[in-house]
């Protein structure tokens, strides 16, 4: 026991370096931040204070941690992007009508950099070349569009 009270920093060293390695093995961000209240102590031992704040100050900063920070690290580490795959992300995009679209004949239009065979979302609809169109849903190889309105001046 001498020897911890003589070498109080390097004891919470320790304790900061153990938890935080085996952080590494259970990646759950719960060692991680009692390797965080370790640190608190330690400094507290470099500053020389007695072992009745040294213990509190550890154990309140662990967990601080814990109810505040790890959280919001759990949320960014585990829920990244929505990311959208495959067709399903032209979903919503705009195009330019290439071909007349019409219902009894498909039109074809340029999206993404790509010409696609197009129909217009309602059958009535007849959508002129060189209009904006929006993509509402991809079916095969077809888009299904919608004209997007124009302001007019």
């Amino acid at each position: 026991m001498e020897w911890l009270r003589d070498h109080a920093w390097e004891t919470w060293l320790g304790l900061t370096i153990v938890p935080g390695v085996a952080e590494m093995f259970s990646l759950d961000l719960i060692l991680i931040m009692l390797a965080a209240g370790a640190l608190v102590g330690m400094i507290t031992a470099v500053i020389g204070l007695p072992i009745a704040l040294r213990v509190p100050a550890a154990a309140a900063a662990s967990l601080a941690a814990i109810a505040m920070v790890r959280p919001t690290m759990v949320k960014r580490l585990h829920h990244g992007p929505e990311l959208s795959l495959g067709h399903g992300k032209l979903v919503g995009k705009q195009g330019t009508v290439t071909e007349e679209v019409s219902s009894p004949a498909a039109g074809r239009i340029k999206l993404a950099g790509e010409f696609w065979t197009a129909e217009p979302y309602d059958e009535t609809t007849t959508i002129a070349a060189g209009e904006t169109v929006e993509v509402l849903e991809i079916r095969g190889a077809t888009a299904i569009v919608h004209p997007v309105a124009r302001l007019e001046s």
